[in-house]
């Protein structure tokens, strides 16, 4: 590690663009691929109706993402050069909290910001085109303007510049962010029925708290917890009731779900 932040610190700035954009080309493959095996592992738990043929604009903006993210870094990377933003190099217990504290920081951060781009101003020409895509798919994670991708992007830099972490604490949220965005879209519940009644595990969020949100864009804005909509009453009612299936109201809009809707709600019985 020491080597490879050694040359991130000295090697000419193209070489290093070249190289994390690589790395994000990188996590968009693991992301998908990871998140499409799930899907299939899953299939029989479905909490969203099957995503239909991928489209080209898809395909563009996912690659407009990874160019965005890419331009990310290399900020962060020119900001941490110019000694705006420093990290530690622990590894102890501090650095585990430093992924607690992490969480918590960009989870309250990003839920306000996602309220802020539902605002009907900015909506609109800024998030709809996430929203087109009703029906996630492990690819949707990556289907967002520009502008709204960067915002993200800079609240990260934001608080990582304010904050002192740790470069353990920070890679294994980066890994987190990855792994929660990746579940949030699969379209499948991965975590059992039992995971909603369980005291502090029910407040993590899973594919289904995230797919009730594409299917009821009035609910369920959070993206690591369910602290704040819970705290703000933005929570879905029948979240916890519907976890691991496609509930009635789902799939009464869309035609010929029914039989796999009660073919998953009794496989969620007999899994409870």
């Amino acid at each position: 590690m020491d080597a490879v932040i050694t040359w991130l610190q000295t090697a000419p700035l193209w070489q290093a663009a070249l190289a994390l954009l690589g790395e994000n080309a990188v996590i968009l493959l693991l992301a998908v691929a990871g998140g499409e095996w799930l899907a299939w592992i899953f299939r029989h738990r479905r909490v969203a109706p099957l995503a239909h043929p991928l489209k080209r604009i898809e395909v563009w903006t996912t690659v407009s993402t990874v160019l965005t993210n890419t331009i990310t870094t290399i900020v962060g990377l020119h900001l941490w050069r110019a000694g705006v933003i420093r990290f530690r190099d622990d590894v102890g217990v501090w650095a585990w909290i430093d992924v607690v504290v992490l969480l918590l920081i960009m989870d309250i951060a990003m839920y306000v910001l996602h309220r802020v781009a539902h605002h009907p101003w900015i909506y609109g020409w800024l998030h709809r085109l996430h929203h087109e895509f009703d029906r996630p798919r492990p690819l949707t994670l990556f289907i967002l303007h520009p502008l709204e991708n960067l915002s993200f992007g800079m609240l990260w830099l934001l608080t990582i510049s304010l904050y002192n972490a740790s470069w353990l604490g920070m890679s294994i949220y980066l890994m987190l962010n990855v792994l929660f965005g990746t579940i949030g879209h699969l379209g499948v519940e991965p975590f059992p029925v039992w995971w909603g009644r369980i005291p502090v595990l029910r407040y993590v969020g899973g594919s289904t708290f995230h797919a009730r949100h594409h299917q009821d864009v009035s609910c369920n804005f959070g993206f690591y917890t369910l602290l704040w909509d819970r705290l703000f009453g933005t929570l879905r009612r029948d979240y916890f009731e519907s976890i691991g299936v496609l509930p009635q109201w789902v799939t009464g809009e869309v035609p010929g779900i029914q039989e796999l809707n009660g073919s998953s709600s009794s496989r969620a019985s007999s899994e409870e």
